[in-house]
């Protein structure tokens, strides 16, 4: 047993700074000639198996795609895939979309009872019109993604969109929080949408923002198109 919990995280702090200041490598390296290059590569490969010794624990994880980029949905479905490729099994529960037929729904079907896709809402707010009927499908999907969240089977749980819900106030926070900590400890969940409520990001395992730099649709006119959008 480690007398000192705390040295761990001192050493792994240790290490990344020394893999920080080694590099990358490339042409970013300052050595010219092969011989100092790969003595360098050699001390930073060296580095990297020590920060891969020291992290031997494993958790089910909280990852949060947010912000007004696109690519979010994309992202965690690239997880899903993953998931899938090696086995497991995973539950894919869409709040808010349900207007279209997506494309991704359509491929992962060919993974079979391996996945499971659920899309109750009928589409974006504008395109409603019934707050209520909103309201009442994103609460039938929470009820559903409780089930997975739940369930020791499914090792992936992706919650689609969830946080725009959670900014049109069709669900309750602390209700969300809650039901992710009935996961069993290694199933992971994913939460999509822009605008995650900062008390999610507080609880998250890992968050990525997606920054919008350009867009075809606002800047050039362009279409959603199949295999892009949907």
């Amino acid at each position: 047993m480690n007398p000192n919990p705390s040295s761990n995280s001192v050493d792994s702090k240790s290490l990344d700074e020394k893999a920080l200041d080694l590099g990358m490598g490339g042409e970013l390296a300052p050595e010219k000639d092969p011989v100092s290059y790969r003595r360098r590569m050699q001390r930073r490969q060296e580095i990297q198996q020590e920060r891969i010794n020291q992290r031997h624990k494993e958790k089910g994880l909280i990852l949060v795609f947010t912000g007004h980029g696109k690519g979010k949905t994309t992202a965690a479905l690239g997880l899903a895939i993953r998931t899938l490729g090696h086995g497991e099994k995973v539950a894919i529960v869409q709040f808010i979309k349900g207007g279209w037929d997506p494309g991704e729904e359509k491929a992962l079907r060919l993974f079979g009872d391996s996945l499971k896709w659920h899309s109750y809402g009928e589409g974006f707010t504008w395109e409603t019109q019934d707050r209520q009927k909103d309201k009442y499908l994103v609460s039938k999907s929470w009820d559903k993604a409780l089930c997975y969240l739940e369930d020791p089977l499914q090792k992936l749980v992706i919650l689609d969109e969830i946080n725009i819900a959670l900014k049109l106030g069709y669900l309750d926070l602390e209700e969300v929080l809650k039901g992710l900590r009935k996961r069993p400890p290694l199933t992971h969940v994913v939460l999509t949408g822009r605008s995650a409520p900062k008390e999610l990001i507080k609880k998250a395992d890992l968050v990525t923002e997606m920054s919008l730099i350009h867009h075809p649709f606002k800047e050039q006119g362009i279409k959603a198109q199949l295999g892009i959008e949907y």
